[in-house]
């Protein structure tokens, strides 16, 4: 191993270091974290595997670390809480060298400082492949669910999905990086910049579209019993959709694959009465999702294929 056990645990400490806080007893550094909770705590949990969810490759490892940790605030954010506490495992094979590991706490430290989330504890093993597995733990008044939506609400987007779509298919084929478009897809896949800013706190329904934005919608429309019917001729009018759409033509992709199908945006979904972000549709009686006859279906973003 290149570094030993305690260089390692104190490499970690130093970075994730406990703010002071009258939240927190018992920080990073002994057998377990003791927090205040809530009346209502919301607890999510993720694991992102070498090779699966990321590829040093592609990706260095800052960005992996503001990756994975952007997946799992996207989940309480989703159910309309404040991420407060996250916890880190983290399995190394061993020879990444201390630097490499700074490099990819000091990721989930810059992730987790954008909401003002503090890691207070985790794990780190050795294993034949890198993963890391995050648990966030938030804290709201009134969790917003998948199951609320309502009859006669719009149907919002945070911002338009299929840019971290776009980034992956350019490094699978090796598109070469010529254009400020083709960078901003690029940088959205290694690195999706979450909607921290949007306020959904309205919503009667809401979910992020880690899978794709056209599952996320089934699963609102399944949950509450409605239908989503979605305008493509909304989602057209939204910003960015020309340069996605460009930059979809100048690979032969039909830029619905992307925006529908594609993965790991994690752009927030939400029904409700005049909300911000983007409005795609409306929620009408009836089941499944609709509007979208006219263009092809999407080949759905998966972690196994």
């Amino acid at each position: 191993m290149a570094f030993s056990e305690q260089e390692l645990l104190a490499l970690v400490v130093s970075v994730f270091q406990t703010q002071a806080s009258a939240d927190i007893f018992v920080g990073i550094g002994d057998d377990a974290a003791v927090v205040r909770g809530s009346s209502q705590q919301v607890i999510t949990t993720d694991v992102a595997v070498e090779d699966v969810h990321f590829n040093k490759r592609w990706s260095n490892a800052f960005d992996i670390g503001r990756k994975v940790t952007a997946a799992n605030i996207a989940d309480v954010l989703a159910m309309g809480a404040q991420p407060q506490y996250l916890v880190v495992a983290m399995s190394l094979v061993g020879d990444e060298g201390l630097e490499r590991v700074r490099e990819l706490a000091e990721g989930i430290k810059h992730e987790a400082d954008k909401t003002g989330t503090q890691v207070v504890g985790g794990d780190i093993a050795r294993a034949s492949a890198i993963s890391i597995a995050i648990t966030a733990i938030g804290s709201v008044e009134r969790a917003i669910t998948r199951s609320g939506a309502q009859v006669g609400d719009g149907i919002y987007i945070s911002s338009l999905t299929g840019w971290s779509a776009a980034g992956l298919h350019m490094l699978t084929h090796e598109v070469e990086a010529v254009h400020a478009v083709h960078a901003m897809a690029l940088n959205e896949f290694r690195a999706p910049s979450l909607d921290y800013g949007i306020d959904f706190s309205r919503a009667s329904a809401l979910t992020d579209t880690s899978d794709a934005l056209l599952i996320s919608c089934q699963s609102i429309a399944q949950a509450s019993g409605v239908n989503l019917h979605i305008d493509p001729a909304l989602i057209e009018s939204a910003y960015e959709f020309t340069e996605l759409s460009l930059l979809a033509q100048s690979v032969g992709i039909d830029v619905y694959e992307w925006i529908l199908g594609g993965g790991e945006d994690h752009v927030f979904v939400a029904t409700g009465v005049d909300l911000p972000g983007i409005r795609i549709g409306d929620v009408r009686h009836g089941t499944g999702v609709t509007g979208l006859e006219m263009k092809k279906a999407p080949q759905m973003w998966r972690h196994f294929q």
